[in-house]
């Protein structure tokens, strides 16, 4: 086992900076926030395709390279440049050069991409300062998350947080892989029969190789799974593989994949999922089972940010008011013509019940000029496909928001793809390296939290940055003592 400690209440953080988006909550952000003494949070989501498209892009002042000069192993990170790195930049009318999409088993060069990815993202965050890194990932997205969680832990990450899911098995895993020890995660399967079990592996030692592996532990990093009910925590406290050591709660007002409406889904006149009693945390139980949390979602302002400590939480986790800092990674264009709908009024959120191939409901920006809604159907990048195992026993991945004839030669019910989004590649156009293609570039696709209102409040006058976030929540709490 790691001999990484728990670490006590006095060095937890009050701020937890949200993992936003692919590519949203990026090593400036994180590294800003964690410069200033809480937890700032990077976004493994995607990571992979977010290096080398940014080395195709020319990696804009080198940071790419500056962080596989320290990779652990030189003949990879040279492995890296000279499959991806374009020293001047694709041309503008160029499409990025695609990765091959992840299945149960894929090569070792596949696995050796994420890994590295995974590493310079963590690196960068944790360069400069002494104060610690997270990194975020969804539960749903299985296939990428063991490669994409040893690369971090090279870099030294801190702590893991994942949602979207029930990551009972991730604990073992960090153990695991902190010895360099082969980790598995159980694959899901859809039609798969109950008495067989499919896994996902990853063994270090592939990645290793020819190469002489480190004789060192790695940090464990800490692990807060991300939760919306009492009883899923107390779950993941009792019945998971390994340590869990706090927890994000998380309401329905948070950005990006929130939890269904306990119950059957039931829509408002507008279409949204309507959430109520069963909903509500009650955290006077979250307290009793013992372990640090953080409220994330309605906490990003003053006052809640001083309710939440009132209610016996260690801290919050903030995401809203940081996608729309200076330092995330948000296309800075894109950036500034959401700010100033969200200032003008213009802008709005709804929490769309069918837009994400997952299933969840997930938060859109509406109201913002030149985001298009729709976008003629591709799946090129794959990682929020499902297995499915078809009569013929071979296994097959499919996603609602792939072209609908694809979906259903698959098994699928074309029902299933109406109203569905390409998250993937919208959200890698969010932070300026969607795709390129005949009909046109990648459109954006822009989530947020409900809080829009503190938006406005932190840009009345022009943009803001990651410390203004922090000053006006600490301010405020100081204020209401």
């Amino acid at each position: 086992m790691s001999a990484t400690l728990v670490p006590s209440v006095a060095t937890l953080p009050r701020i937890i900076q949200g993992g936003m988006g692919i590519g949203v909550s990026n090593w400036r952000l994180a590294n800003a926030v964690s410069s200033l003494g809480h937890l700032g949070v990077v976004s493994g989501t995607v990571i992979d395709t977010v290096m080398v498209r940014r080395l195709q892009d020319g990696d804009p002042g080198g940071h790419v390279r500056r962080a596989l000069a320290h990779f652990p192993v030189p003949a990879i990170a040279d492995e890296m440049l000279h499959r991806f790195f374009i020293a001047e930049g694709r041309a503008p009318d160029a499409p990025y050069r695609l990765l091959p999409m992840y299945r149960q088993v894929v090569s070792r060069a596949r696995q050796r991409v994420t890994v590295a990815a995974a590493f310079v993202e963590t690196w960068l965050a944790r360069e400069g300062h002494d104060g610690d890194v997270g990194m975020n990932l969804l539960t749903k997205v299985q296939l990428p998350n063991l490669p994409t969680l040893y690369g971090a832990m090279l870099a030294g990450v801190a702590t893991i947080i994942m949602g979207a899911g029930i990551p009972r098995e991730i604990p073992g895993a960090l153990d695991a892989l902190s010895e360099h020890r082969p980790a598995s995660l159980r694959f899901d399967v859809e039609g798969m029969p109950r008495d067989v079990i499919e896994s996902i592996t990853f063994d270090p030692m592939d990645f290793w190789h020819e190469h002489a592996p480190p004789m060192t532990v790695l940090r464990r990093p800490s692990f807060y799974p991300v939760v919306s009910a009492v009883s899923l925590a107390a779950t993941l406290a009792r019945k998971s593989n390994g340590r869990v050591d706090g927890f994000v709660v998380e309401s329905p007002t948070a950005g990006g994949h929130n939890a269904p409406p306990r119950g059957d889904m039931q829509l408002d006149a507008s279409g949204q999922p309507i959430y109520g009693e069963r909903d509500v945390v009650d955290f006077a139980r979250m307290r009793d089972l013992g372990l640090p949390f953080w409220i994330a979602g309605g906490s990003g302002t003053p006052r809640g940010f001083a309710q939440a400590l009132e209610q016996g939480a260690q801290g919050v986790q903030v995401g809203t008011l940081f996608a729309f800092c200076e330092e995330s990674g948000l296309e800075p264009t894109l950036r500034t013509s959401v700010v100033e709908a969200v200032c003008a009024g213009r802008a709005h959120v709804f929490t769309d019940p069918l837009a994400s191939p997952t299933g969840y409901p997930f938060k859109v920006i509406h109201g913002v000029a030149d985001l298009a809604d729709s976008r003629e159907r591709v799946c090129d990048l794959g990682y929020l496909r499902v297995a499915v195992r078809g009569d013929d026993g071979r296994t097959v991945y499919r996603c609602p928001a792939e072209p609908v004839d694809a979906y259903v030669a698959k098994g699928g019910d074309a029902a299933d793809c109406e109203g569905r989004r390409c998250l993937c590649n919208g959200l890698l156009a969010d932070v300026g390296l969607g795709q390129v293609r005949t009909e046109g570039d990648e459109p954006p696709l822009v989530t947020s939290g409900d809080d829009l209102a503190s938006v406005a409040t932190l840009a009345a006058e022009g943009s803001y940055h990651a410390a203004d976030v922090i000053a006006w929540l600490e301010g405020g709490v100081q204020a209401t003592r």
